[in-house]
């Protein structure tokens, strides 16, 4: 235990922590949390306030207050920074060494450094990724493993943008004034402290992605942040860019208002279909049938209301001079031509549609997808870097469409029902071992992925939705299902007692009475880490 200045480090020492958490460093995040943890902890009690509103009301409109906001054309954001007018491919993954030099080597434009949904909160894996990040902006990494593999940063990397975790999360490694600290703000100020001007020094900036943001009030917190840290650090005002991910059904309402908070700061906007899905069972979970989804497989981006949501999100940034950023390509390429062919097809056909819908660029979660999601994006934009010039005047969409969830076509089905389960188990397992993204049947898993399978099964068992075939969820078919899913893990030799901690977690989960407001599998980081302790 290591008291510095208001920050006690409870986390224990490994080589080269010391770099990472400097004196000055900690200095720098107590000041931080001086600045701004009053106003975060109102805005958690607001989304609380907000939460029983709409579970009361059901109802969500855009706000009367900001209709001055949306209706003037006149204002802008700041827009890319250096190394973000072309996002064209997007690849995401924890800020692992490895991962750290396939990312910056893949061809991507982008990499999106994770420190939440693909990161296991574990102190190792925090500090080790701000030390990784470091490392690479500075040449340090080097490495040949015993098999004769060598990971090394090449000559023309990957733009890093760093998505810290959001605002609801505690770091319960670093405690001020004996309460755990902010985890979005350790994320941001370790790396603004130490990577900031080495970035700016080497022509790029410190470029961030906001996480879980609920409306325009938590933007105007994080803007308010970017001004203090870059006064207190001598960076210039204005140098840090961020890009929010609309992925809470709240903030689809606001994304005008959220652009214009961050509008001194602000680069663009993506698309994220997991958290926006259970962002939305979340807050209309007691309104009745007509916002229960199928399987998640059938919830694709061509879901009417989905649909709604991306082409708004498109018309609002290139109308503000924002970049526009698609969503996740998840397939893991295998050793199956066949199969590979397969999923690449897949892939192709959701960029297009995104390339077609005006968006600027898209995501993808393996190496492999790169090169596919270039071809799509070389094509419509040949040697442009995006297509902010695509206004989308012709999108107009209402509170209506963006709430069109009967519309949704698709049934619940016993295979989708068994999946979730088995992929929500088999994350839960390598969570807790510390590891934050991980390939499940094919694709590259993160907690998103945890969220949106348990809050399914939930979903199901709530309203005894009937599966394709006839049978009704009920607490005694998913409790079979898990205990099946148990004997296979435990049987593929993984650890018992972290079997039987996930499966405590998906029963607590998926099986109780009541949709908790924060049922997310980040928010039980801190539970997870401390069953992982426990069960060490």
């Amino acid at each position: 235990m290591t008291p510095t200045s208001r920050i006690t480090v409870l986390g224990g020492h490994e080589d080269r922590f010391e770099e990472i958490l400097t004196p000055e460093a900690l200095d720098f995040l107590a000041r931080l949390d001086a600045a701004f943890e009053g106003r975060r902890t109102g805005l958690l009690a607001e989304r609380e306030r907000r939460a029983a509103v709409l579970a009361a009301t059901g109802t969500l409109d855009f706000l009367p207050e900001t209709r001055a906001v949306r209706a003037d054309d006149s204002w802008r954001v700041a827009g890319a920074g250096p190394g973000l007018h072309d996002r064209r491919v997007e690849i995401t993954g924890p800020p692992e060494r490895r991962m750290t030099v396939n990312a910056l080597n893949s061809g991507a434009r982008v990499w999106l450094a994770d420190f939440e949904d693909a990161t296991s909160p574990t102190w190792h894996n925090i500090v080790s990724g701000q030390l990784n990040l470091l490392d690479a902006i500075e040449g340090r990494i080097d490495e040949t493993t015993p098999q004769g593999r060598r990971y090394r940063v090449g000559d023309s990397p990957a733009t890093i943008v760093v998505r810290p975790r959001g605002w609801h999360l505690p770091e319960q490694h670093l405690l001020v004034d004996g309460r755990p600290m902010a985890a979005a703000l350790v994320d941001f100020g370790l790396y603004l402290f130490h990577c900031g001007r080495r970035q700016i020094e080497r022509g790029g900036g410190p470029y961030f992605y906001l996480p879980k943001l609920e409306n325009h009030l938590e933007a105007r917190l994080w803007n308010d942040v970017f001004t203090f840290a870059q006064g207190e650090l001598g960076i210039a005002h204005g140098t840090v860019r961020a890009t929010v991910l609309i992925e809470t059904v709240t903030a689809a309402f606001e994304m005008d208002e959220i652009l214009y908070e961050l509008r001194e700061h602000a680069a663009g906007l993506n698309a994220g279909r997991w958290d926006y899905l259970f962002s939305l069972i979340k807050n209309f979970a007691a309104h009745g049938r007509n916002y229960v989804l199928p399987d998640r497989a059938q919830v694709t981006m061509t879901q009417p209301f989905l649909r709604a949501y991306t082409e708004l999100l498109v018309r609002t940034c290139h109308r503000r001079g924002a970049h526009a950023i698609g969503g996740m390509a998840a397939a893991v390429p295998g050793k199956d031509p066949e199969a590979t062919a397969a999923a690449l097809a897949k892939v192709r056909l959701d960029k297009e549609r995104e390339a077609g819908d005006g968006f600027d660029g898209s995501w993808v979660a393996h190496p492999g997808l790169v090169a596919t999601c270039r071809e799509v994006f070389d094509q419509a934009l040949g040697s442009r870097p995006h297509q902010l010039d695509r206004t989308r005047e012709d999108v107009a969409v209402t509170a209506a469409d963006l709430l069109a969830v009967h519309r949704t076509f698709g049934n619940p089905t016993p295979t989708g029902l068994r999946s979730n389960i088995a992929v929500a188990l088999r994350y839960l397992v390598a969570w807790l071992n510390g590891s934050g993204a991980v390939a499940v049947f094919g694709l590259m898993e993160d907690v998103a992925t945890a969220e949106i399978a348990r809050c399914q099964i939930w979903q199901w068992l709530h309203h005894r939705s009937r599966l394709v075939g006839g049978d009704a969820v009920t607490p005694e078919l998913v409790r079979a299902l898990i205990t099946q899913e148990r004997t296979v893990l435990q049987q593929q030799g993984n650890d018992p007692q972290t079997v039987d901690a996930a499966v405590r977690i998906l029963e607590e989960t998926a099986l109780g009475d009541r949709l908790p407001a924060f049922l997310t599998v980040d928010a039980y980081a801190r539970h997870l880490v401390r069953v992982r302790t426990t069960a060490a």
